[in-house]
């Protein structure tokens, strides 16, 4: 294996990468290109490394338009902020906000006693929610029981109602403390 320096200006970023030595020097150096074009070595101001600042951000997105046992339904515009280079929803973006969604979802039907923790959360990519496009988040639970809920999300164009993205959220519940 070979070093090749990377450079980072984050604090958490590493100084050197290790390079396979069976890897063609024309593919690493294509991998670091792409890399530096998306931003991975620019460098950010101190503000942005605040504590949950990306919670907050994906909090103000989110405007609330609907509220029924066991649905909760959202609508946000695609800010600049959390678009990727294609000018598309980031992928991190749309995880965030569907387990916002799950847990307001199944905050519906589950007692606020009992608090949740996001078990697993998978997603399907249809098509991309291009920048300042309105979008439509629909969480619905599939399924409550005594120790964990399923909620299914789903991402629509606001405007032509596209299906874009597709989530489903496993939430476990905590037990409550006897003492």
């Amino acid at each position: 294996m070979a070093k090749v320096s990377a450079s980072s200006s984050s604090p958490s970023s590493s100084s050197s990468a290790t390079v396979s030595k069976d890897l063609p020097s024309q593919y690493a150096d294509a991998a670091e290109g792409f890399l530096v074009d998306t931003g991975i070595s620019a460098s950010f101001s101190d503000k942005y490394y605040s504590k949950d600042l990306y919670s907050d951000l994906i909090r103000s997105l989110l405007k609330t338009d609907q509220v029924r046992r066991g649905h909760v339904s959202c609508v946000f515009s695609v800010p600049p902020a959390v678009t990727n280079i294609y000018n598309g929803l980031f992928g991190g973006a749309i995880g965030a906000i569907a387990e916002r969604v799950a847990i307001a979802c199944a905050r519906t039907v589950v007692a606020q006693d009992k608090e949740l923790f996001p078990g697993e959360l998978s997603m399907s990519y249809l098509s991309a929610a291009p920048q300042t496009e309105v979008v439509v988040v629909d969480g619905s639970v599939a399924r409550s029981g005594r120790n964990i809920t399923v909620v299914a999300i789903e991402f629509r164009i606001k405007k032509n109602r596209k299906l874009v993205y597709t989530a489903r959220a496993t939430l476990y519940h905590m037990p409550v403390a006897k003492l």
